[in-house]
């Protein structure tokens, strides 16, 4: 088993039922995205198949090494990350555990929509313009072969009207909006299936295992 400074199981805070095949399945993955090496870098990322074609494969890779996500308190971008680093991130897509309660299933849930946010929240000023929100969506959209530029465009037009209603419709007339903070997000995703919808098929190993 690959050792680490902290716990493993400190880093999957909700699941205490983290077991050491699960880390060893992480940790060939790990290899694989490392050619062997002690870290990854973001160049290692260039080679997936699934990642290259996807639309915001930028922002993805950009959360993988975003400081916020670590859990480090400074800001800005790491230049690599260690195993320990990368059970860090991949404990933002583990799934629901049957024996969770409420309070173990709100933090869950936050955890994956604050991971969210940081991926929107590209300028780390911890806000999101409503714009930044409305480009967002329709870079997500564009990956859909069966979905027209059009169409593409009048959802995420949609998409940044609800937000505006949501965040903005809430002000007083002397309040200046600055922004959708996360509480604003949380209201936003509010009724949204996130906690089983988010997950990173691009790691799967038989794709990793195409790369070389």
């Amino acid at each position: 088993s690959p050792g680490t400074s902290t716990p493993v199981t400190s880093l999957f805070s909700s699941t205490p039922t983290v077991t050491s095949e699960q880390i060893e399945h992480l940790h060939r993955r790990f290899k694989q995205l490392s050619r062997d090496q002690l870290t990854i870098r973001k160049e290692n990322f260039d080679s997936i198949p699934d990642l290259e074609f996807n639309p915001i494969r930028g922002k993805i890779v950009h959360a993988f090494f975003d400081k916020r996500n670590l859990r480090q308190e400074s800001d800005g971008l790491a230049d690599e990350i260690n195993f320990e680093d990368f059970l860090t991130i991949m404990s933002y897509f583990r799934p629901i555990e049957m024996n969770m309660d409420e309070e173990q299933l709100d933090r869950f849930r936050k955890e994956k929509l604050k991971f969210l946010f940081h991926m929107y929240d590209s300028d780390h000023d911890g806000k999101i313009t409503l714009q930044e929100y409305r480009n967002v969506v329709e870079e997500l959209l564009s990956g859909n072969p069966h979905l027209e530029k059009e169409s593409a465009r009048s959802i995420a037009d949609g998409a940044m009207m609800e937000a505006a209603s949501i965040c903005v419709g809430q002000m007083g007339p002397d309040q200046v909006y600055e922004g959708i903070t996360f509480e604003d997000f949380l209201k936003m995703w509010q009724g949204i299936d996130i906690e089983t919808k988010m997950h990173v098929r691009f790691l799967n190993m038989e794709t990793i295992a195409h790369c070389y």
